[in-house]
């Protein structure tokens, strides 16, 4: 048995330095939220990216009752666990019907969905927002959700459809001659096979969903379902001067999308390759 050893060239150290560099410019300014989200108020001031002269895990427990963030996190949970369920849903059984369709059919509807992700979703606002407020559905749940999933759903099908494709046959006509109608071949054979892609549809819709700013501050500004970024806004506007308070209820809007960046990278990256090869 022989073993292959790779040589350590200027090459890979370059390369090694790049990754290096690439990685520490997005884990500093995180490093240094949560330096300042532990610091003393007196301290901000003169010397903010120190080391804390004392810990003050304290600031968590009063930003998190002062902002609210319990109700927020709640509200934001609601919000992207249901329109990533309707998008994993809808997404999956509509790339499937794509993938095994004959004809043009089938690449068409493929072609109008990437159409729908490069338009830029800020130019139906004001249409969206009369036909959720025709419907009742605006400051609720239920409209973000219905709102997210028409937004998100090009991109859930684009990233289930080239996954799809890439599925052999043999498994559906196998279930078919087991007598399994469509709806039990795709439940019980293909979308287990989907779950590469649906990690990452998941992942990051899911992180866009959690982030979004800009349509909860249309949609439910003023309501008690207001989502962890708006509510963060909002509590940054009462408390502009206690920059510790504010970075610790930063932190804790960003620390559930990282863990699960961290959780399901390995999944993502799976999908999201299997999408753009086909």
């Amino acid at each position: 048995m022989s073993t292959a050893y790779h040589r350590y060239t200027w090459r890979s150290a370059l390369r090694e330095t790049l990754l290096l560099g690439g990685a520490a410019l997005w884990i500093v300014p995180f490093v240094l939220l949560v330096m300042v989200s532990l610091e003393p108020a007196a301290q901000i001031l003169s010397d903010p990216t120190g080391l804390p002269d004392s810990w003050h895990p304290g600031n968590y427990v009063k930003a998190w009752n002062e902002a609210g963030i319990g109700r927020a996190a709640v509200n934001s949970v609601v919000i992207t666990a249901g329109s990533v369920a309707v998008l994993v849903a809808l997404g999956s059984v509509s790339a499937y019907a794509i993938a095994r369709a004959r004809g043009r059919m089938g690449n068409l509807v493929f072609v109008l969905s990437v159409v729908g992700i490069i338009l830029p979703s800020q130019l139906g606002v004001i249409p969206l927002y009369t036909a959720l407020r025709s419907l009742g559905l605006v400051g609720g749940y239920a409209g973000m959700i219905v709102l997210y999933t028409g937004l998100w759903l090009p991109l859930a099908i684009f990233l289930y459809t080239g996954f799809a494709r890439s599925l052999p046959r043999e498994y559906e006509e196998a279930a078919c001659v087991d007598g399994a109608s469509t709806l039990r071949t795709f439940l019980s054979v293909v979308f287990p096979l989907l779950r590469p892609a649906t990690g990452t549809v998941a992942v990051l819709t899911g992180v866009q969903i959690w982030n979004d700013f800009f349509f909860p501050i249309i949609f439910l500004n003023g309501t008690p379902n207001t989502p962890l970024p708006l509510t963060v806004y909002t509590y940054i506007g009462g408390v502009a001067t206690k920059w510790n308070l504010v970075f610790a209820a930063v932190a804790m809007s960003l620390l559930p999308v990282l863990v699960l960046f961290i959780a399901a990278q390995r999944r993502l990256m799976r999908g999201f390759s299997g999408g753009i090869k086909n």
